[in-house]
């Protein structure tokens, strides 16, 4: 078995921008893959996660524990679209729609889900510090934006 600090050495060289990050993110939702997932996040007790209509779960043992009870029912089926941007040297944070899938007794149903990562850049690359999804509408809406004219 592999030495679990160079896991982590290798991680961080695919990790080298925020994007990058956020791609792994997703790669291990679309896998089931638990260590992939928390490879993702910064190891730091103020890491947080909320899922839609959960509860905002605080700190590395109780993220990976709400990533292994998502985990339970298999891979999450997700794509990623309408991804905001806003980035500096040291943090990024991305707002993006989930377009996610999932087998039900009616068949494949698609759900949007609204969510926001935030990354920080560490000693080990960009990394995960915040996730908060909030249930979407079932259908794909764009997004609001202000008005190109002023109304007074």
């Amino acid at each position: 078995m592999s030495d679990p600090r160079a896991r982590k050495v290798s991680q961080a060289a695919l990790m080298s921008t925020a994007d990058e990050t956020e791609a792994s993110f997703y790669e291990a939702m679309q896998q089931g893959d638990l260590d992939k997932m928390m490879a993702v996040w910064a190891d730091d007790e103020e890491i947080a996660c909320v899922h839609p209509g959960g509860p905002r779960v605080v700190g590395t043992v109780a993220v990976r524990a709400a990533f292994e009870a998502v985990f339970v029912n298999g891979p999450v089926h997700v794509q990623v679209h309408h991804v905001r941007r806003m980035e500096s040297a040291v943090c990024a944070v991305h707002h993006v729609t989930e377009k996610v899938q999932a087998m039900t007794e009616r068949g494949m149903e698609t759900a949007y889900v609204i969510a926001t990562n935030v990354f920080l850049r560490t000693a080990m690359g960009w990394r995960m510090v915040a996730h908060h999804a909030s249930a979407g509408l079932p259908q794909d809406l764009p997004d609001i934006t202000e008005p190109r004219t002023t109304l007074h």
